[in-house]
C-alpha cells in the first residue's frame, strides 16, 4: 500500500501500482458511509486533489469503502431532518459536488461494491465506469420511498446503463437488488466472491493503468462525450480524441514499444 492522503475525517486516498492506481476510501464506518455534508465536502475534495497536479500519474481511480457491510447507503437523512428548507437548498450544490466530482474524474474509475449500495451510494458507483461488486451486494435507487428523487445523477445515469424502461421500473419500484441480478441486468458489470471487490478491482485497475495514461483519457473522453450522440457527431468526437493523441509522446513511446518487443515506459504527455 502507498502513501494515504485524508480529505478530512470519513474519506482518503491511497496509491497504490507505484502511484498510478489511486484508491478512493469511503470511511464514515459508524455510518455505514452515509454522505453527511462534510463527507460530501471531502469527497470533493478528493476529487479535486486527484484531477490536479498531485494526481497527475494516476492512470485509474478504485472507489471502496471501509465498512465490512455497506459501500455507502446514500445521503444522511438524520442529517437531512436536522434541516430547514434553506438550510437543504444551501447543501444542495455540495451534496451535488460529491456526485459530479467522481463522474468528472479524467481518469477511468472503477467502483468496488459490497453490501449496500443504495441511493446515493449506487449513484456513486455509477458516476464510475466500471462496477464490481461481490456476492453480498445490494443496490438501488430507494429515493421516491421518501419523498424525493434520485439526486446524484442517478435518473441519468441508470437509464444509460440498462435502458429507459429498466431504469423507469427500477426508481420508480425503489426497489432493492441483489447481486445476481444486477449482474444479469447489468446494474453492476462483474460479480465476484463475496469479500474479493476490493481485490479485484484494484487488480483491474492496474491492468488498465499498464496503459497509456494520454490514451486511457482520450478514451474516457471519447465515450464520455459520444455517448448519445448521433453516429457522425460521435465519430467526429472520436476524431477529435484521436489527434490530441496522436502525436504525443505516449503514442511515440507505444509504437516503439511494440516494435522493440519491450514493456513501454510512457511518459505521460
Amino acid at each position: 500500500m502507498g502513501d494515504e492522503q485524508r480529505f478530512g475525517e470519513f474519506v482518503a486516498v491511497r496509491r497504490h501500482e507505484n502511484g498510478h492506481v489511486a484508491e478512493l476510501v469511503l470511511d464514515r464506518p459508524k455510518a455505514m458511509n452515509a454522505v453527511s455534508s462534510d463527507m460530501a465536502r471531502s469527497i470533493g475534495a478528493a476529487c479535486a486533489w486527484l484531477e490536479g497536479p498531485d494526481g497527475r500519474d494516476v492512470r485509474a481511480v478504485v472507489v471502496t469503502s471501509s465498512h465490512e457491510r455497506a459501500f455507502c447507503v446514500g445521503a444522511d437523512l438524520k442529517e437531512r431532518n436536522s434541516f430547514s428548507d434553506a438550510e437543504l437548498v444551501r447543501q444542495r450544490p455540495v451534496a451535488r459536488a460529491a456526485y459530479t466530482g467522481v463522474l468528472e474524474l479524467p481518469m477511468p474509475t472503477i467502483a468496488a461494491v459490497h453490501g449496500f449500495a443504495l441511493g446515493g451510494g449506487f449513484e456513486l458507483a455509477l458516476a464510475c465506469d466500471l462496477i464490481v461488486a461481490d456476492a453480498t451486494a445490494v443496490v438501488g435507487l430507494p429515493e421516491v420511498s421518501v419523498g424525493v428523487i434520485p439526486g446524484g445523477g442517478g435518473t441519468q445515469l441508470l437509464p444509460r446503463r440498462v435502458g429507459a424502461a429498466r431504469a423507469a421500473e427500477l426508481i420508480f419500484s425503489a426497489r432493492r437488488v441483489e447481486a445476481a441480478e444486477a449482474g444479469a441486468l447489468g446494474l453492476v458489470d462483474q460479480v465476484v466472491e463475496a469479500g474479493q471487490d476490493r481485490a479485484e478491482a484494484l487488480a483491474l485497475a492496474a491492468r488498465i493503468a499498464a496503459n497509456s495514461p494520454v490514451g486511457l483519457r482520450a478514451a474516457k473522453r471519447a465515450l464520455r462525450l459520444g455517448h448519445g450522440l448521433d453516429l457522425r457527431a460521435g465519430l467526429d468526437v472520436e476524431d477529435a480524441a484521436w489527434r490530441s493523441v496522436a502525436f504525443s509522446g505516449d503514442r511515440a513511446e507505444g509504437v516503439a514499444a511494440f516494435n522493440e518487443k519491450r514493456k513501454p515506459q510512457w511518459p505521460g504527455e
